[in-house]
């Protein structure tokens, strides 16, 4: 399989978006997908309102900063952009924060990165930053996955459903993204900041919230209970994981940022324990510099085309970009 090609079809946030500003959204990064019916979730980073800096992220005082907003889009055609049919609101309107922080604790924000619909609730994986470092490297206080029973509006982050970070700062599973078969989900880790490789663990659908149920790969089976023992299936630097299984192709798909080659690249397997190909450039840093993200839209799951958000940080907004395979 290779990349034949990639093109941006719209901006999705922000002025001169298929968005506007309307929902109160200035600028903001990330762009994590999931479906739910013919629907698309769509969940996004750290947002701005109107006091928004005009280059990358802040201020956090005086421009409406929230953690992190969930937005709604009908099916749509895709070539003419995503459009958001609705977000999670306040009573003015904008966007709110669905994901709130932890009262009196030492966290900059929360992010979620990954999210996933089963059996009529929603879950999303998302990380606590303690602080942020340079260059890729920041620091977690820990993982946890969130759930949503009544489509989004509101969200509950139990504790027990955490990975704490240790003191090393190089717990596995700090960052994830899910994927999904008949019998398990699937949940791809990689450590904080965006350096680590990623890992696999699995976990049986009734027990999403229960750390202490899911078993971790370590190259040969599947181990219970400890994150540590996981073998990476994916070599780093990976970072803003999104995993999709393709029936055109019949292989899994997954797009990251690689950081030392400044690219969003594809890499494929035909199973999630791999092995998994060496990454194809899917979208060059030299072309749209400060890109990260890439997240994959759920169309991605059939056909030879792949629809993924790229974020840039500056303008610190999210782009919709089109990316054709061929055998």
């Amino acid at each position: 399989m290779r990349v034949v090609g990639t093109e941006l079809v719209s901006k999705v946030t922000g002025h001169e978006s298929v968005n506007g500003t309307a929902f109160g959204v200035h600028a903001t990064d990330l762009g994590v997908m999931w479906s739910s019916g013919e629907r698309t979730f769509v969940v996004f980073g750290d947002t701005y309102g109107d006091g928004w800096c005009g280059d990358g992220a802040g201020p956090s005082t005086g421009a409406d900063w929230r953690c992190n907003f969930l937005a709604v889009a009908e099916p749509q055609d895709l070539s003419a952009g995503l459009r958001f049919t609705s977000v999670v609101a306040r009573d003015d309107g904008a966007a709110r924060q669905v994901l709130e922080r932890d009262p009196g604790s030492e966290e900059e924000t929360v992010i979620p990165c990954a999210g996933i619909e089963v059996d009529g609730v929603h879950y999303l994986h998302y990380m606590s930053v303690r602080n942020w470092g340079v260059r890729g490297k920041w620091f977690t206080n820990y993982a946890g996955i969130a759930f949503s029973v009544d489509d989004g509006h509101t969200w509950e982050k139990p504790g027990r459903s955490r990975w704490v970070n240790r003191a090393e700062k190089d717990h596995p599973f700090q960052m994830g993204a899910f994927a999904r078969d008949d019998s398990w989900l699937y949940l791809l880790g990689t450590p904080n900041g965006r350096w680590g490789s990623a890992s696999l663990a699995r976990v049986g659908f009734s027990d999403i919230l229960e750390p202490a149920a899911y078993s971790y790969w370590t190259g040969s089976s599947w181990v219970e209970r400890d994150p540590f023992r996981a073998v990476p299936v994916l070599s780093g630097p990976v970072a803003e994981l999104s995993v999709v299984h393709n029936t055109h192709f019949n292989r899994w798909l997954a797009l990251h940022l690689d950081e030392t080659l400044s690219a969003i690249v594809l890499r494929t397997a035909e199973t999630l324990t791999g092995p998994w190909t060496l990454p194809q450039v899917v979208v060059a840093g030299d072309r749209y510099p400060g890109l990260y993200g890439g997240f994959l839209h759920p169309d991605s799951a059939d056909g030879p085309v792949l629809y993924h958000a790229m974020s840039q940080w500056s303008p610190y907004n999210v782009y919709l970009m089109r990316t054709e395979l061929a055998d």
